[in-house]
């Protein structure tokens, strides 16, 4: 009950903060259709490339509004108030999780109908496919935000951690090269990082037409990674910030 009531709550104040559904929704729709006139009569490397953006450009974002609405509690006194409750640290992450995971899904439906429908965009694969990824990677990206969220003192701290969390796994995912053409150590750390895993159980929708066990083999990855994220910024998180 304490998580279905803090999952209520942190609903309630999304729901009530239009800049930022205006950004949940609007943005990823918005960098599809600016991809599309990017590469407008070049239709395969348009698919190539949205098929994986609708998983990249939900991690980038919430990784954003999560590592600065976590920050925002600790600074403002509101996690120093819910902590003397019976809320449990992990009772707030998790209701984090299931909170940003629905809004995570209406962005992910959103854009996948956009560009299902309206850009054309071609998969082997089930759309359905598509979405459930993308919402896994929405919500490994609030995951890593809310543990990058527990080593900065404002605002400004937790947008840097954006080159250092989120951009290394953009390079090194092998949307720009093939990861077994990388140097050795540099394959290596790509095999480390989870967004690697999310590309390419993308890729894999977009080149098969039913789910293939390498596809659920990277997607546990993700759910994996979700959770191991979720405890470590429990156990890592602060009551207020000095």
């Amino acid at each position: 009950m304490i998580l279905l009531h803090t999952t209520g709550r942190i609903l309630r104040q999304l729901r009530h903060d239009r800049r930022t559904v205006a950004m949940l929704v609007a943005v990823p729709t918005l960098l599809l259709t600016l991809l599309y006139y990017m590469f407008d009569g070049q239709g395969m490397v348009f698919d190539h490339l949205a098929l994986v953006m609708l998983g990249v450009f939900p991690f980038i974002i919430m990784f954003l509004i999560t590592s600065i609405a976590m920050l925002r509690e600790r600074t403002t006194g509101t996690l120093e108030r819910l902590l003397t409750t019976p809320l449990r640290k992990t009772d707030l992450l998790f209701g984090y999780g299931l909170a940003f995971g629905l809004a995570a899904a209406l962005q992910a439906a959103v854009a996948s109908a956009l560009a299902y429908l309206l850009l054309g965009l071609d998969t082997q694969g089930s759309p359905g496919l598509v979405i459930m990824i993308a919402v896994a990677n929405a919500v490994l990206g609030m995951a890593l935000g809310l543990l990058a969220s527990a080593f900065a003192k404002t605002e400004f701290q937790a947008v840097q951690f954006m080159p250092v969390v989120a951009i290394p796994q953009l390079l090194l995912c092998g949307l720009f090269v093939p990861r077994g053409q990388m140097a050795g150590w540099l394959e290596g750390v790509s095999n480390a990082l989870p967004l690697t895993y999310a590309v390419e159980a993308l890729q894999e929708v977009g080149a098969h037409a039913d789910a293939t066990g390498t596809m659920w083999r990277d997607f546990a990855v993700v759910v994996g990674a979700v959770l191991v994220a979720l405890l470590a910024a429990a156990a890592t998180l602060r009551r207020r910030t000095p």
